[in-house]
C-alpha cells in the first residue's frame, strides 16, 4: 500500500525538486558573478536547505547529531559513508559554516541546473574515474585549496553508494592525498544512516517516511600515520550504522 502512495508523492516531489534547481540556478549566477564567493556560498546553502524541504513531501525527516565544537579556523576533511544523493544537502546545510567542497565525478559537472554550476564554480573538484592521474591531481588541488582557505573537503571513500545500508570498504588513496596536502586539517567522520531507504524501490518511486540520521564523530588529528587515521575513521563511521549494529 505504501508503494502505491509513493508514486504520486514522488512525482510531486520531483516537480518541486526540479523547480528548486531551476529557480536557484540564476540566483547562483547573480550571486557569484556580481557579489562574489560569500554570496554564492550563501545561495548554495539555501538551495540545499530547500532541497531538503522538498523531501518532506515524501515524509522524510532529518536528524543531525553534532556534539562537537569543531573549529572554523582550520581545514576539515569530512569523511562520510555514502548511501544516496540525499546524503549531500544535509552536509552542505548543517556543515555550512565550514564551507564544504566535494570530490565529485565529472559527469555531475554539466547538464544539471544549480548542481553543475556549484560544482564548477564553488570550489569542488570533478574527477574522471577512468583517469586515475587526473583524479589524483584534482584531489591534490582540493587538499591545497582547503589548507590555504580553512575550508572543508568532503570525500566518500567507499567510491560508490551503498544500496543496502551496509558500508563498503574504504578506499585509502584519495583520503591520504587530502591529508598529505592539508596537514593542519581535522578529519571528521560522519555516519549517514537510512538514506538508502529513499531508493528502496529503485530510482522510482522514492521510499516514504524515512528518518535519515547523521552522526558526527570525534574529529581526528591528521598525523604522519595516515593508515592509523584511516582505520580510526572507518571504524567510527561504521560504528553508528544500523546495519552494522544489527550484525554485531
Amino acid at each position: 500500500m505504501q508503494k502505491i502512495f509513493a508514486y504520486p508523492l514522488t512525482l510531486l516531489y520531483q516537480l518541486f525538486f526540479g523547480l528548486t534547481l531551476l529557480v536557484f540556478h540564476p540566483i547562483q549566477w547573480v550571486c557569484f558573478t556580481i557579489f562574489g564567493y560569500r554570496a554564492h556560498k550563501a545561495s548554495v546553502s539555501f538551495l540545499n536547505l530547500s532541497l531538503m524541504r522538498c523531501t518532506h513531501i515524501l515524509g522524510t525527516t532529518y536528524t543531525f547529531n553534532n556534539p562537537h565544537n569543531i573549529p572554523t579556523n582550520r581545514p576539515l576533511i569530512i569523511v562520510p559513508n555514502h548511501q544516496s544523493m540525499h546524503d549531500i544537502p544535509p552536509i552542505i546545510w548543517y556543515m555550512r559554516k565550514h564551507h564544504p567542497k566535494f570530490v565529485s565525478k565529472k559527469e555531475l559537472g554539466k547538464g544539471i541546473p544549480s548542481v553543475s554550476y556549484n560544482l564548477r564554480h564553488g570550489g569542488s573538484v570533478l574527477i574522471d574515474r577512468k583517469d586515475s592521474r587526473q583524479s589524483l591531481v584534482e584531489i591534490e588541488k582540493l587538499g591545497k585549496y582547503i589548507e590555504k582557505h580553512n575550508r572543508s573537503a568532503v570525500i566518500f571513500p567507499e567510491g560508490t553508494r551503498s544500496r543496502t545500508g551496509h558500508a563498503k570498504p574504504f578506499k585509502a588513496t584519495g583520503l591520504k592525498i587530502l591529508m598529505k596536502n592539508a596537514p593542519s586539517a581535522l578529519v571528521v567522520p560522519i555516519t549517514i544512516d537510512n538514506s538508502w531507504r529513499m531508493l528502496r524501490y529503485g530510482k522510482f518511486p522514492n521510499g516514504l517516511g524515512n528518518r535519515i540520521t547523521f552522526t558526527v564523530h570525534q574529529p581526528i588529528e591528521v598525523k604522519d600515520n595516515f593508515d592509523s587515521v584511516l582505520a580510526g575513521t572507518e571504524k567510527a563511521v561504521k560504528s553508528a550504522l544500523t546495519s552494522f549494529q544489527t550484525t554485531q
